[in-house]
């Protein structure tokens, strides 16, 4: 249970990092919403590979290259699927991609991200 609370710490730190990133981006600097969550996913996995990596599952001990290759596996069925899902309900369903994002990375960070990372990546 505590290393799922850990993930979930590291998973919102990320999500912060994302989520600036996506609306500064698409804000700021007048990015389309969703090259600017793409982006965003981007930043966010970078964050959420090195806190699991020393925190969540302590598994600095391991080689870093097996580790980020299998994260990068993950983290690609991560980005089409949080990708697809911000257009989908964005472009069709008329959500705002804020609360697009919002709601496609939860449901794939809970039940995508975590599983895979805990069995897969940080074994």
């Amino acid at each position: 249970m505590a290393t799922f609370v850990k993930a979930q710490a590291a998973s919102i730190t990320a999500t912060l990092v994302d989520f600036t990133m996506t609306i500064v981006l698409k804000e700021v600097f007048g990015c389309w919403y969703l090259l600017a969550s793409v982006l965003g996913t981007i930043s966010g996995g970078v964050v959420n590979f090195l806190m699991n990596r020393s925190w969540v599952f302590k598994a600095k001990s391991r080689k870093i290259h097996f580790q980020a290759l299998r994260y990068i596996l993950v983290w690609v069925g991560n980005l089409i699927l949080v990708s697809g899902g911000v257009f989908l309900l964005t472009h069709f369903a008329g959500y705002s991609y804020v609360v697009s994002k919002a709601t496609v990375s939860l449901a794939v960070g809970v039940f995508y991200n975590y599983v895979l990372q805990k069995r897969f990546v940080f074994k």
